[in-house]
This record gives structure tokens, C-alpha cells and sequence, in this order.
């Protein structure tokens, strides 16, 4: 069986990562068969993040797509993609916070559990391959936080340390690497460079 295709955007806040993403699948659904699957990884924790979730719904409206809501456990995803799938995961940043601190409720998060999150990056990867394995066009989404200043915050370092350590690994697999910055939009893996509009 043929693998899919793997693309991974990393941008800045409100850099526009999302909307390129979204604009490259519905472009390619033009030219192929295949559904067009959004799995959203955003809970609405405060009126910031539910507004924002609200943008990207309404961003969404006019584009003929499947909505998985998935905050935790990718692996949910799997049995709802269908072969030929063209599937956007937005976003990587999100998901890793919930997992980090799924399990809080109960005072066992998975952030001060030692084996945790090896666990759920193992899970990550595997459930990642599984994907690509039914679709035609996996294009996950990710946030740049390590251009700043190293935080004093323990689990901000921690968190830091997972989003750098998993950005390498998806890179590393990644047909296309693509970086959003200043309006541009660069590949990487490929040597190209496009200005947004």
C-alpha cells in the first residue's frame, strides 16, 4: 500500500499557517477524489480559545469538510478516515498541551507521570503512520514557540522540550517542511519559497 503524503506547517501565532493549509488541500480536492477531513484539537478552556475555535469554524464554513473534534488520544481518529482522505490536523501545539495535562482532573497529570508522555509520543507516531496509510494527504498544523527566550517555568520548558523534540521527528518524515514567516511560506525540504497573498 501506498504511504500518503506527509506535509507539516509551522508558523508564529496568526501567521497564517492554518489558512495555507486549508488553501493547499481544497486546491489539490480541485485536481483528486478524496474527502476533506479537518481534526480539530481546540477545547473551548476560555473565551480567548473559544473565539478562536469560533475564527476557524467560521473560516471552515464554505469548504466542504468532515469536522472530527479530537482534543486528546489521536489514535480516536483512525477508524473515521477513509482511503484517498485528504486530512488537515490543526493543531500539534494544541494537542500536546492537552495531553501534557490530561489526567489533571484526577491530580495525575500526565506531565509529572514519568513515562507519560513517552508513552503518548510513541502513540503519536504510530497513530501518525496509520493515518498515512488510508489518506492521500496528511497536512498537520504546529505552532513556533521555541524562538523565544527560554522560560523559568518548569513545565514550560517541559512543554518546550516535547513540541521541539516532536517537531524534529515529524520534520525528519515530512514530504514537505514548511515554515510561515513574514508572509512567506517556505519549504525546507524542497528549497521553495512562496509569498503569501
Amino acid at each position: 500500500m501506498v504511504r500518503g503524503k506527509l506535509t507539516v506547517i509551522i508558523g508564529g501565532v496568526r501567521s497564517g499557517k492554518s489558512a495555507y493549509a486549508e488553501k493547499m488541500l481544497v486546491d489539490e480536492a480541485s485536481h483528486v477524489a478524496g474527502r476533506l477531513v479537518y481534526i480539530a484539537s481546540g477545547t473551548a478552556t476560555d473565551a480567548e480559545m473559544q473565539a478562536r475555535i469560533d475564527r476557524h469554524k467560521q473560516d471552515r464554513a464554505e469548504i466542504d469538510c468532515t469536522t472530527i473534534e479530537q482534543p486528546v488520544e489521536l489514535a480516536g481518529v483512525v477508524p473515521s478516515i477513509q482511503q484517498g482522505d485528504l486530512v488537515l490536523w490543526d493543531c500539534l501545539t494544541t494537542w500536546l498541551a492537552n495531553e501534557l495535562y490530561s489526567g489533571w482532573e484526577t491530580a495525575t497529570p500526565c506531565i509529572s507521570e514519568p513515562g507519560c508522555m513517552e508513552q503518548k509520543e510513541a502513540q503519536l507516531y504510530e497513530t501518525i503512520n496509520d493515518i498515512l496509510a488510508k489518506t492521500s494527504h496528511l497536512v498537520i498544523v504546529s505552532n513556533e514557540v521555541l524562538d523565544e527566550l527560554p522560560s523559568t517555568y518548569m513545565e514550560t520548558r517541559t512543554y518546550s522540550k516535547w513540541i521541539g523534540r516532536i517537531h524534529q521527528k515529524l520534520v525528519a518524515q515530512a514530504d514537505e517542511a514548511i515554515e510561515i514567516d513574514y508572509g512567506l511560506a517556505t519549504d525546507w525540504k524542497n528549497g521553495q519559497r512562496e509569498v503569501l497573498a
